[in-house]
This record gives structure tokens, sequence and C-alpha cells, in this order.
């Protein structure tokens, strides 16, 4: 689709200080606020320099509906690696159906052919962290220079490594603003949502499915598992690489 970014004259420098402030003072101040007024925040101190990623999972969805409401105009994407689940894709077109939003496809420099005939076969399988940099991070970086601030979909709840996601935080990774409006919920928060608001699914949520990625690195979770046992299973990895909390400070205290 085509899409025009936002511009300023501003200093990006002078930009990313007033930002940085602007965070350190949210961190306090929506500490405890509802996912709709973090997102009422962001949304008049950052307007169209907002975006939000959605993965289709369960916690995006509800974001999605949400924010239409707020903003239908705000951009939405996706990080289509070329391995996700048909369902993934089937709710990708429910959500369109719904709320009328094209959702911006953002993919790799490389297609899966190319990565392995660089770097050979399945290189999920030998290093994750390597494919995960080639067929996410990268392709995240890249799309999200044109922005200020991003939207997730992180819980505390969801594993330990989230167990201290503030619901405004500084990125420094992508040296931008970060928002986790959904941070305090529970899964029930969650599912509650979906199911007063009638808000679209991938049906592989009730499949024992709590996480779902891309289909070489996403099985079903056993009961009482942590709901991300689920993604790279057998290996020592439970992130992408686009959460890491060394990434994230909140510029104040807890």
């Amino acid at each position: 689709m085509e899409k025009q970014f936002w511009t300023s004259s501003i200093p990006t420098e002078t930009r990313e200080g007033a930002d940085r402030e602007a965070v350190q003072e949210a961190v306090q101040t929506l500490r405890y606020a509802s996912p709709q007024e973090v997102l009422y925040w962001s949304v008049e101190r950052f307007g169209k320099s907002m975006t939000l990623a959605c993965s289709f999972g369960l916690e995006d969805v509800v974001l999605v509906d949400m924010l239409h409401q707020i903003d239908p105009q705000i951009d939405v994407f996706y990080l289509d690696t070329g391995l996700l689940f048909r369902e993934t894709h089937q709710t990708r077109e429910r959500l369109t159906k719904r709320y009328g939003k094209s959702f911006i496809r953002v993919s790799p420099n490389l297609s899966l052919n190319e990565q392995e005939a660089i770097h050979g076969e399945a290189l999920w399988k030998r290093d994750p962290h390597a494919c995960c940099a080639i067929r996410k991070v990268e392709p995240l970086g890249r799309f999200l220079s044109d922005y200020r601030v991003w939207c997730t979909g992180i819980r505390r709840e969801q594993s330990p490594t989230r167990a201290h996601a503030e619901m405004v935080e500084w990125d420094s990774l992508f040296h931008m603003a970060k928002l986790n409006p959904l941070a305090r919920w529970t899964m029930d928060d969650v599912w509650d949502y979906v199911r007063k608001n009638g808000v679209p699914f991938n049906p592989m949520h009730e499949r024992w499915f709590p996480s779902i990625g891309c289909i070489p690195c996403t099985k079903q979770v056993e009961p009482g598992e942590d709901g991300r046992a689920g993604r790279w299973p057998g290996l020592a990895k439970t992130e992408c690489g686009l959460h890491h909390r060394e990434n994230n400070t909140t510029m104040g205290g807890r």
C-alpha cells in the first residue's frame, strides 16, 4: 500500500530528547492507566508518527480494536517473515474486513530462498538468533526509522523476561518511545475483552497456542506451561530480539 510518513523540520536529536522527557514523565503518570488512556496519550503526543506492531495474536487484535476507536488512521504493521501460519494470514484478512484497515506488510530483505543460498538450509534450526535478526529485527528497525513511538502487546504475565515491562518505556535499541498498554493485563482480561467486543482472533489460541510466531519455531504448550514455552522449543531462546529488556529503560523508579 502507498503511505506517507510523518515529517518534521525539528532536528532529530532535539525531537528525540523531547520524546525521552515525555516518556520519563509518562512512566509515572501512566503507570496505572488503562490501555485506552495510554493509547490516547500517545495519539495526542505523537499523532501519525505512532505505529502499532501486530502479529495477529490475541493481545494485538485487542489493541487493533482499541486503536480503531481512538484513531483509525494510525498505521498498523506486521512482520511477514515468509513463515507465518495460514491461520495468521486468515486472521489478518478477517480484521481487514471488520475494520476496513490495510495492514502494512514489512518483510526481510532476503527471501527464504536467498537466505538459504547464503546461510544454508533451515537457519532457524542451526542459529535461530541469526534467523530472527534477518527476518524480524532488521526489517523492524528499518520500518520504525520513520516513526517516533511503537506500540506492542507485551504483558508482564507472559514470561519472566517481560515481568517488568512498563506501560511506557524508552526503547534504546530503536531510539524511540515504546508502549505496552496491556502490560498489567492478565490472560483472562484479554479473553474477556475479545469475547465482550467480538474481536476476530486466531483460532489457534483455542488449541493451546498462546504465543504464535513462525511455523518451524512454534508448538502447542502443555497445561500449566509458561505461555511462551511453545516458542523455539528445545532451545535456550524465549525472545526474538525485538523486546530484550536491556534495550528498554523507564528512566524512573518502579
